[in-house]
């Protein structure tokens, strides 16, 4: 006799050709099956940091009581007149983009050679030991490695008593916003040698033979070939150096001066200090303004291929 509608094997039957109708729609729809594998990641993207964001955004719009102390949730812009108004507080954000950028720019340079010999000079083994050697540092907590270039820095510390071996002057470049800009410098170098690397990586060998072909020299291949197809790779470590840079406060606050202050030391004190959430907020929105303008822009540069 037939299994009827209702048996277990009526059920079972019924759920395989369901499976088998997701399955079909999901094979005929790739975008059908790339949102279903994304939306939960994107509704928690969504629910922890982007609602994060937002409720952050609208407490800047808050003041704080100063003689209770306590919140007062009313609309109002006083804690970005005050951020207009006060010079320190243009000073602090044009130090901390200025830095930023310096740190960008140095590991740019820096990371440019070495990646290049990585991907189109080095050996297979090489160029394993190379990788080691570069993520190697990222295997240590970060504070150590900041504490550790607080030693060589200091007045006593390792760089001076090599300048005093070779007879030349103190450095005395320890607690001042050059230490910030070497320490910084170091501390993010891996995050733009490896998006710098896939870019060369990924640059076919015939369009350099084809090029020395036509009789251009190394200085023309590799303003014209290697240069413009690695850029992307350079603006996608930007990202990572720049953004990191922006909103660190640990660095400045460990081997920086009184001088040194950036936006995060400003939002660490309002918040554990002065209890002034609100202004810290909208302090905040500064360096998320920052990146939202630099992120169009590399978005722009195809720097998100790189990624």
């Amino acid at each position: 006799m037939a299994a009827g509608l209702d048996s277990p094997q009526g059920l079972n039957g019924r759920g395989r050709g369901a499976r088998r109708r997701i399955g079909g729609a999901l094979y005929r729809r790739p975008w059908l099956r790339g949102l279903s594998l994304l939306a939960p990641p994107v509704a928690a993207f969504t629910a922890v940091y982007v609602a994060a964001l937002a409720v952050l955004f609208v407490s800047a719009f808050w003041g704080v009581d100063p003689f209770a102390g306590t919140l007062i949730r009313h609309f109002s812009f006083d804690n970005f007149r005050t951020l207009w108004d006060a010079s320190v507080y243009h000073t602090i954000a044009l130090r901390t983009i200025g830095i930023a950028a310096a740190v960008t720019l140095t590991d740019a340079l820096v990371a440019f050679p070495i990646a290049y010999f990585m991907a189109r000079v080095a050996k297979p083994r090489s160029r394993s030991i190379l990788f080691v050697m570069v993520l190697l540092p990222l295997w240590s907590s970060y504070l150590v490695r900041v504490y550790a270039w607080r030693l060589i820095l200091n007045k006593e510390g390792v760089l001076n008593w090599v300048l005093h071996g070779f007879g030349l002057p103190a450095a005395n470049i320890a607690y001042s916003n050059t230490a910030v800009w070497i320490v910084f410098s170091y501390v993010w170098l891996p995050f733009m040698i490896v998006p710098i690397y896939a870019a060369l990586e990924r640059i076919p060998h015939s369009y350099l033979e084809a090029s020395r072909d036509l009789g251009a020299r190394g200085s023309r291949t590799f303003r014209s070939i290697v240069l413009p197809l690695a850029l992307p790779g350079v603006v996608a470590g930007s990202i990572f150096t720049f953004s990191l840079t922006l909103g660190d406060y640990i660095t400045p606050k460990l081997v920086g001066g009184s001088s040194s202050d950036f936006i995060g030391n400003v939002v660490f004190d309002s918040v554990g200090v002065s209890n002034n959430v609100p202004f810290a907020a909208a302090y905040a929105t500064v360096p998320l303004l920052v990146m939202g303008v630099y992120l169009v822009l590399a978005k722009r540069s195809g720097a998100f291929e790189a990624l």
